[in-house]
């Protein structure tokens, strides 16, 4: 059995870890943004997929998304579902603020896929 000294030693070792690893989760989540958010624009079955996917990280109480849905991605797109939802696990701003014309494109989505 490990100690309370122990314990805590250990989650700061994996806070430490992680932070460590940030720059990299940082760098794939803003390039997974980029390869969806033209997929998002578009008009297909994987683009409303994207879509609410985006607009639930965006703001997830009036945009739900059931995550079964992701099955209806092909491989590349669900790994950067995966790459982005890491990045915004930890937040350092809001989704829509790393592209340019974020709120005009997120405003664009809600238009055209919001349930």
């Amino acid at each position: 059995m490990q100690s309370a000294h122990a314990r805590m030693q250990d989650d700061l070792n994996r806070l430490a870890v992680e932070e460590a690893e940030r720059p990299y989760i940082r760098a794939q989540g803003i390039e997974a943004l980029h390869k969806l958010l033209p997929v998002a624009q578009r008009d297909t079955g994987q683009s409303r997929v994207c879509a609410q996917f985006l607009l639930s990280l965006y703001n997830g109480n009036a945009f739900p998304f059931p995550l079964t849905d992701l099955r209806g991605l092909d491989t590349p797109l669900w790994d950067a579902c995966i790459a982005l939802l890491r990045l915004d696990r930890r937040p350092e701003m809001e989704v829509h603020k790393y592209v340019e014309n974020g709120e005009a494109i997120w405003s664009e989505l809600k238009r055209k896929w919001a349930p």
